[in-house]
């Protein structure tokens, strides 16, 4: 029988991926001229995410700053050192499109972890990163801080290219 646990994190992660896709398919609404439509998927979006959020705050998931860096950490490390690899593999010996993806995520993770890394370092000591400005590969998710590369080290798009957060 399901707990209330169980099906908060059930609830968590449904709705997590439904903001996310609703994003996808906003995106693909605007590529194709339905802007009223894309704006639909956007607030839909934003609600699964008022969902989530409160799922995440019932299972008292958010916690010190301190805290939710080291799970930051620990998330990032396992999905770039164990779910990636095997994921990777798997999408190359089937010669999938996915492959593409998964070798970006698995080098971008890292790069996040190292980042979140950083920040607990800072955090530890009550200290706020020194760095304000981040810039994000909107090819693969690699993050930089400070200026943005003149190449992405994962998949070479132009740092022309990466959005300011």
């Amino acid at each position: 029988m399901a707990t209330t646990d169980t099906n908060l994190k059930e609830a968590f992660a449904g709705e997590s991926q439904a903001n996310r896709k609703y994003l996808a398919f906003a995106k693909k609404a605007e590529q194709e001229g339905f802007a009223n439509v894309a704006r639909l998927f956007r607030t839909a979006a934003e609600a699964e995410t008022i969902h989530a959020l409160g799922h995440l705050n019932s299972m008292d998931a958010v916690k010190s700053t301190v805290e939710n860096l080291k799970a930051a950490v620990a998330g990032e490390t396992y999905e770039y050192k164990e779910m990636y690899p095997p994921m990777l593999a798997q999408a190359q010996a089937e010669n999938h499109k996915a492959k593409r993806m998964f070798g970006y995520a698995l080098e971008a993770e890292a790069v996040h972890a190292e980042l979140y890394r950083l920040a607990l370092e800072a955090v530890s000591k009550g200290k706020d990163l020194a760095e304000a400005k981040f810039y994000l590969c909107p090819v693969c998710g690699h993050i930089e801080m400070g200026n943005p590369p003149e190449v992405c080290p994962i998949c070479g798009v132009k740092g022309e290219k990466y959005v300011q957060v």
